[in-house]
């Protein structure tokens, strides 16, 4: 499957400067790395001629000329480039099965394969269902997680109401689902 979370930070394609590259990034954290410069040499050379082509002939019917010579292989060009640095940066990335989200080293639990996120959720998942999944209160029993009263027995908090056996809740604007005391959603910033 091909990478998508890159961007395309390449120069124009007729300036003498004219190249490829691509930036690549985790969508949980943001860091990011380049991609190697791959330089265009169709482009410089069309960058350098409309450089010169001024002193000689009208601006505008050299520039389109020019433009047109450089962006005629262009676009296999870009593509190449794209392929090779997707290929470079594919061992510092990995796509979680469980938000579908490309995320680096730093954001990857390798003893689950998913990211940090969806493996800290996992992992609270298990420990509900094992039936620790509230804290306990003074007095002995659970205690709400939205409100902290202890509770008095039920499905709901006889407090605030909460769902008792509910721990997650799901964003409203994105759908992801998020822990329960999640006050902004981490994929769009939402606020509950």
């Amino acid at each position: 499957m091909a990478m998508t979370n890159y961007r395309d930070i390449s120069t124009s394609m007729s300036d003498v400067s004219a190249g490829f590259q691509f930036e690549f990034f985790c969508e949980k954290c943001g860091e990011s790395s380049r991609s190697a410069f791959k330089p265009y040499r169709k482009g410089q050379i069309t960058g350098w001629l409309s450089r010169f082509a001024f002193m000689f002939y009208d601006l505008n019917k050299a520039s389109r000329a020019t433009g047109a010579f450089a962006e005629a292989g262009g676009g296999s060009a870009k593509a190449e480039a794209l392929a090779e640095a997707m290929a470079a940066a594919a061992p510092m990335y990995e796509r979680c099965s469980g938000c579908r989200k490309w995320v680096g080293r730093e954001c990857w639990n390798s003893s689950s394969n998913s990211c940090r996120d969806c493996a800290a959720r996992a992992a609270l998942d298990t420990g509900a269902s094992a039936g620790s999944g509230y804290g306990a209160s003074s007095g002995g029993g659970a205690a709400c997680p939205n409100c902290q009263t202890p509770s008095q027995g039920g499905r709901f908090c006889h407090e605030c109401g909460f769902d008792m056996a509910s721990t997650h809740k799901s964003c409203p604007a994105c759908g992801v689902t998020l822990p329960r005391q999640a006050r902004f959603c981490t994929d769009c910033g939402h606020g509950f």
